[in-house]
């Protein structure tokens, strides 16, 4: 069977009613020159009744409420980016697939549709903003089982990972006719530093032939993973920190370095606390965390040693966030080194997409769509319900490593 998705119909959801018209300045971290890009992810859900109806409705309802993303991005200043609120509206669109959810395996990697049927992908003809200066589109594909995909790309220079959720949470409030979203939203990037620390230009990226691997891991294994800490210690860590542990030094032991090398493990933490930001913020509110070590000193470590490296560098994040705020570094924080022997993690487990509901419950799977030879990186996913525990989508080894890497990575010792 050939897997089909048609379009409906495309086009361009406006505010439901009339928002301001104003430009509004972002912060130094949405202005952030990596930022400017769409971040493509699938939210699946079981079934539903005329989702694309009721996500339309709803999106315009929900854009009167976050009037910013209904505006695109403007550059009248060479590395200032604005966003211009003009009501341009969201692009949208509607498509039907030929197969049910099972037979595409409930779009578990690799998937059996192509990523570009599944998000919108406008050519110039059908929507005049560029891609890197729309704020969000979003595509709703029906199955023949009754569930349906949304396909969603955000501007990662207008919200983050918990702003995005934020925003189709709204959207999901508006689709099960709440009369406002239950957490409304506050612009504030002037809350944010701005230091005159300049952004370090893109570097040029390696291309590394990087292995894409799934990783399903049980509340069991996880459990025993943290017995093993606080065993050790007498304190609780966190699911991100011992999987964090767990799979730097599972990697650092597949690369099998000749000689004891730098590696480095990165992430990027939020910092809505330290600011006391509203939890209506929905911009960029990050900050890296970098965490340096002798290959030796991995391999060498205990696995509560190793998380005992994550964590102190959570810890000093504070120090070095407000050191950034004040202007007493001059080098650029956010400067990251791509190579073989750095890797990034991104945890999506807890940004807030799992709990969109559009009143047809809540998805059974959320997942960015990411798979690059560039940088060695790892994304921890809740577990596909009914499913407990977390998922790894880890692009971090090439197929020579992938094995041993693997390996490690189900051994519980």
């Amino acid at each position: 069977m050939v897997f089909e998705v048609t379009k409906i119909s495309e086009g361009v959801v406006k505010p439901a009613e009339p928002t301001p018209n104003k430009t509004l300045r972002l912060a130094w971290v949405d202005r952030y020159p990596t930022h400017r890009g769409l971040v493509e992810s699938i939210h699946i859900y079981r079934a539903a009744t005329d989702p694309a109806k009721v996500i339309r409705e709803a999106l315009a309802k929900a854009l009167v409420f976050f009037y910013p993303l209904a505006g695109h991005i403007i550059e009248p200043v060479p590395g200032d980016p604005s966003i211009e609120c003009s009501a341009k509206g969201v692009y949208f669109v509607e498509a039907n697939a030929n197969c049910s959810l099972e037979d595409v395996k409930y779009l578990h990697r690799p998937l059996l549709i192509p990523k570009e049927e599944l998000v919108p992908c406008p050519g110039p003809k059908d929507w005049e903003v560029e891609p890197h200066n729309t704020s969000i589109m979003m595509q709703v594909t029906t199955f023949t089982c009754g569930g349906f995909v949304l396909g969603l790309r955000t501007n990662h220079a207008v919200a983050d990972g918990m702003g995005a959720a934020q925003f189709i949470q709204a959207v999901g409030d508006m689709a099960r006719r709440l009369p406002e979203p239950l957490v409304l939203p506050v612009w504030d990037r002037e809350k944010f530093p701005d230091p005159k620390i300049k952004p370090s230009p893109i570097p040029e990226l390696p291309v590394l032939a990087l292995d894409y691997v799934i990783l399903d891991f049980s509340m069991d294994y996880i459990k025993k993973l943290k017995s093993k800490y606080m065993d050790f210690t007498g304190k609780i860590c966190s699911t991100f920190d011992i999987l964090c542990a767990k799979l730097w030094q599972c990697r650092t032991r597949a690369l099998d370095l000749k000689h004891e090398s730098e590696v480095k493990l990165g992430f990027f933490a939020s910092v809505r606390h330290l600011l006391k930001l509203n939890k209506g913020y929905y911009g960029n509110s990050i900050f890296p965390v970098k965490v340096t070590a002798s290959s030796n000193k991995i391999l060498n470590s205990t696995l509560v040693e190793v998380v005992n490296l994550i964590r102190e560098a959570k810890e000093r994040m504070a120090e070095e966030f407000f050191k950034f705020a004040r202007e007493e570094i001059d080098t650029d924080p956010f400067q990251m080194t791509f190579n073989y022997e750095s890797v990034y993690v991104s945890d999506w487990s807890k940004l807030g997409f799992v709990d969109a509901d559009y009143g047809f419950g809540k998805p059974m799977l959320c997942s960015p769509l990411v798979n690059n030879d560039f940088i060695a990186s790892v994304v921890i996913l809740k577990a596909p319900a009914p499913l407990e525990g977390a998922r790894l989508l880890a692009s971090c080894v090439t197929k020579e490593h992938s094995m041993e890497f693997v390996k490690g990575m189900n051994n519980m010792e």
